[in-house]
Parts: structure tokens; C-alpha cells; sequence
């Protein structure tokens, strides 16, 4: 008698093979919901953090050159120019560095900011621009700092 009491009480606490199976099937739903909504959000975040580079932070940076300068960089002098002075002595006199370090010019997936002076678009100052998370300008998924049409 005692030995089926045993057996009753043991078998009371351990999992059964199919239980096991069916936390795992629920773990395994909701890693497939919730893993690809997280990889969205990062998405999401790198993208916005790009915009707030070419809408401020670069262009905060290339104010304050134009400021030091009296001019912004030229298309060939590029943005490396914000943190390597210029070759030119007089324009050397001048110079101020306002980018610390030059990874500062590259967003948010390593790619480096597309700079051109005059600009296409804003034809007074420049076009900044960022590839994007395809690497590739002229796609959907550009940031500009122009409206897109």
C-alpha cells in the first residue's frame, strides 16, 4: 500500500512529456510574434536617429564651420573637412574642429553621409543625405535633408 502511495505522490509533481511539448510550442509562438516587433523597433530607431543627424546634428556641426569659415565645405573638400583641417594656410588660420572623431561621419549603419555643396535640392547651402539601411542612394529608404517628392 505504501508503494502505491509512493508511486501517486511522485507521478503528482513530474511533468508529462505533453505538457513539456505544449510550453514549448507557447515559447516558441511567442518568440515568433515578439523577436521580429523588437527587430522592427531597432529599425525604427536607427532610422530616426539618422533624420536627427541630417536634420541637426551634422547640420549643427556644418553651421558652425560656415560660421568659423564665413563658408560651408565644398563638395570636394567634403565633411571630412569638419575634422581635418584644410591644406591652405589662411584657411587653416580660420579652421575649427567641430567633429571629434571622424566615425562621427558615418550613420547609423557605418555608411558615410553623402554630402554635396551648392546642393541639388537646396541650392543656397547643401544636400545631406544617408543611404539608409540598404546602402544605396536614390531608394525609398534615403534620409535627406530636403523634402522627398
Amino acid at each position: 500500500m505504501k508503494t502505491d502511495a509512493r508511486r501517486t505522490r511522485t507521478r503528482a509533481h513530474a511533468f508529462t512529456l505533453l505538457e513539456v511539448l505544449m510550453v514549448v510550442i507557447i515559447i516558441g509562438l511567442l518568440a515568433a510574434f515578439v523577436v521580429p516587433n523588437l527587430w522592427d523597433v531597432e529599425s525604427k530607431q536607427r532610422t530616426k536617429l539618422a533624420q536627427a543627424a541630417v536634420d541637426s546634428g551634422l547640420s549643427g556641426t556644418l553651421d558652425l564651420y560656415r560660421a568659423a569659415m564665413g563658408r560651408y565645405p565644398t563638395t570636394d573638400e567634403g565633411l571630412i573637412t569638419l575634422y581635418q583641417p584644410p591644406d591652405d594656410e589662411e584657411e587653416a588660420k580660420k579652421w575649427v574642429q567641430v567633429i571629434k572623431k571622424p566615425d562621427d561621419l558615418k550613420d547609423q549603419w557605418g555608411h558615410a553621409y553623402i554630402y554635396t555643396c551648392p546642393g541639388q535640392y537646396n541650392e543656397k547651402s547643401y544636400d545631406l543625405s544617408s543611404a539608409g539601411p540598404d546602402g544605396q542612394e536614390g531608394t525609398d529608404d534615403d534620409i535627406v535633408n530636403w523634402k522627398k517628392g
